[in-house]
C-alpha cells in the first residue's frame, strides 16, 4: 500500500509539474524579447513588442563595441537608401522591422543591414532560453544562421532607456509608437 500510495503522489506531482512547467517554459521560448549579443560581439540588439497590437518584434543596436570611427565622431547610417536616415547613428536605429509570429512559433519579417543599405528577409527563434537563431537570406538558397546570446548586464555606451527616450533607441517613423485600439463598448439596448 505505502508503494501505491507513493506512485500515485510521485504522478500528481508529475502532472502538475508539466502543467505548469510546460506552458511557463513555452512562453518563455517563444517570447524573443530582450537584449542579445550577436554573433561576432560587435553589437547588442534589443528585441521588443512594437506595432498598434503590441504583436510585432522590432529590434534596435544598444550598444555597439566600436560606436565611432578614427575620427571620434559615430557612425552614421550613410548607406540608406532614404536620404532623410543617412544621417542617423548606427547606435540606438531600427535594425528589425515589426516581424510576424509564424504558425511555427517563429518571428519572419526584414532585417536592416547599414553596410549597404538593404533589406534582408530573417527569421528568429529562441533555441534555448538564453539563445537566439536568427537566421537570414538573399535569396531562398542563400541562407545564414547566427546565434546571439541573450544578456543581462549593461556595459558603458549601451542605450538603456525605453524607446523613443534619450537616452534610448529611436524607432523608425512607420514603427514609433503607435496608440493601442480603442475596446469597442457594447451599445446600450
Amino acid at each position: 500500500m505505502n508503494f501505491l500510495l507513493r506512485f500515485a503522489l510521485r504522478v500528481a506531482i508529475t502532472i502538475i509539474m508539466m502543467s505548469f512547467g510546460g506552458r511557463a517554459g513555452a512562453a518563455t521560448l517563444a517570447d524573443p524579447t530582450g537584449t542579445w549579443l550577436v554573433e561576432d560581439g560587435r553589437a547588442r540588439v534589443r528585441l521588443e513588442r512594437c506595432g498598434a497590437s503590441r504583436d510585432r518584434i522590432c529590434g534596435f543596436i544598444v550598444w555597439m563595441k566600436e560606436p565611432v570611427d578614427k575620427r571620434g565622431q559615430p557612425y552614421r547610417d550613410s548607406e540608406n537608401p532614404d536620404p532623410d536616415k543617412r544621417a542617423r547613428a548606427l547606435l540606438g536605429h531600427q535594425l528589425i522591422m515589426g516581424l510576424q509570429q509564424t504558425p511555427e512559433g517563429r518571428f519572419a519579417g526584414d532585417i536592416y543591414n547599414a553596410e549597404d543599405g538593404k533589406l534582408y528577409s530573417v527569421s528568429l527563434w529562441r533555441d534555448a532560453i538564453d539563445r537566439l537563431k536568427l537566421k537570414g537570406c538573399l535569396i531562398r538558397l542563400l541562407c545564414q544562421t547566427q546565434t546571439w546570446q541573450q544578456t543581462l548586464d549593461v556595459l558603458p555606451g549601451q542605450l538603456v532607456g525605453l524607446t523613443g527616450d534619450l537616452n534610448g533607441p529611436r524607432a523608425d517613423k512607420e514603427w514609433a509608437a503607435m496608440p493601442a485600439p480603442k475596446p469597442t463598448q457594447a451599445k446600450a439596448k
